[in-house]
């Protein structure tokens, strides 16, 4: 049987077959997947959120020994927001010390309110009292060392040094680095949730951009992927645009080209494919899930992030204790997720997914779930079930 043909401007831009994209989930786009997407005709992209140079590089090398199509690395390129310093926190000073006393111990720098709460959490739960050696990741000085400047120069370093052909950035504008992508050949991709910053990573000089509506799972905004994709279409015009958020078959595909996007960002069908690289445990969650079984919270990040709710979430929800900004937030929640962990605990953990998981039933090879997608958007376009009479002056 013949493929269907299915092409748009974007194809050409990125030297792919087919106008879908592998949205660049950390933890999950993995060689296998990525490689999977890139070989049915997509553009698969490593979620790279948290990945060293070593292991990037790794990853990378791993999709070429499975694929010799194009395909794309994922980064966060996130402003740090500031631990909020009020009196009788860890800090150690009140808030308007000029030079607050930095602790020995990372830990040490989070506000007591929402460290107690997280102990409070563990007791609730009945989990142990085990907590990782570092509060904010493996990386020795912590996650914030991840996030910062040094690790994404190391970051961008590689992806440019191992040539790969796509950058996207799942967070934040790529401008500062797009020139230096632009000589090296690499086509540059940014997520973007409003109008604001789309048209800001456009003058940018960003190659693709993605409008990314508040149904998507995972890190989100607030504006609606119908009401959001041609708003962005007519802001940054003539760049290409790919929507994002509620396309999980082809019949969003199809809708996303009607809204004048050059093609998808697709996340949550591929999150629970043969080759994703997550717990089938919390793929399954997903797949039992309905479309009202997400929920949006900062509890994990510190970012809005859809997740299948939990009662984690909903803990901290009611509770009415705030969370902090990113990357911060993160260093108090691991401390329950990681007891959650050591516990079995897996359903209380992040597990972050679109509120297309209602039409998720089972899990299905990352080429069967592409083709069945491009070969319904075809067929919707060709059989559009509307007459409409021509109109004469």
């Amino acid at each position: 049987m013949a493929r269907p043909t299915l092409r748009t401007k974007l194809c050409d831009i990125l030297g792919i077959e087919y106008p879908v994209v592998l949205a660049g989930m950390g933890g999950v786009a993995r060689h296998k997947l990525v490689a999977a997407v890139s070989e049915a005709g997509g553009l698969g992209i490593i979620g790279a959120a948290t990945m060293g140079p070593d292991e990037l590089r790794e990853e990378i090398r791993c999709v070429r020994d499975l694929t010799d199509r194009p395909f794309g690395v994922d980064i966060l390129l996130p402003t740090m927001g500031s631990i909020p310093q009020t009196q009788g926190t860890a800090m150690g000073g009140p808030a308007d010390a000029d030079e607050p006393k930095i602790p020995k111990n990372w830990r040490d720098m989070l506000p007591r309110e929402q460290r107690d709460f997280a102990e409070g959490l563990r007791k609730q739960f009945d989990l142990p009292d085990e907590v990782p050696e570092s509060p904010m990741g493996d990386a020795p000085r912590g996650r914030a060392a991840v996030f910062g400047p040094g690790f994404t120069r190391a970051q961008i370093d590689t992806i440019l040094e191992e040539n790969v052909p796509v950058f996207a950035s799942g967070l934040g504008n790529p401008a500062p680095y797009v020139e230096e992508f632009h000589a090296a050949g690499v086509k540059v991709i940014a997520l973007v949730g409003n109008v604001k910053n789309a048209r800001r990573v456009a003058e940018g000089g960003t190659d693709v951009v993605v409008a990314q509506g508040a149904e998507a799972g995972g890190h989100t905004g607030r504006v609606g992927t119908m009401a959001l994709v041609p708003q962005v279409v007519d802001a940054v015009a003539p760049t290409p645009v790919l929507a994002a958020g509620g396309i999980g078959d082809g019949r969003g595909l199809a809708a996303s080209l009607c809204l004048g996007a050059l093609g998808a960002w697709v996340g949550t069908t591929f999150l629970v494919s043969k080759e994703a690289a997550w717990d089938d445990v919390l793929k399954q969650r997903i797949l039992d899930a309905s479309e009202e079984d997400t929920r949006v919270t900062r509890i994990y990040s510190g970012k809005p992030m859809r997740n299948i709710t939990n009662p984690l979430i909903e803990a901290w929800e009611e509770s009415g204790v705030p969370t902090l900004p990113f990357p911060y937030q993160g260093a108090v929640i691991q401390e329950v997720t990681f007891a959650a962990q050591k516990a079995g605990r897996k359903e209380l953990g992040m597990n972050p997914a679109g509120q297309i998981s209602g039409m998720l039933h089972e899990q299905r090879p990352a080429r069967e779930i592409l083709e069945e997608m491009v070969s319904q958007a075809v067929e919707i376009i060709q059989r559009l079930p509307v007459d409409v009479p021509a109109v004469t002056s």
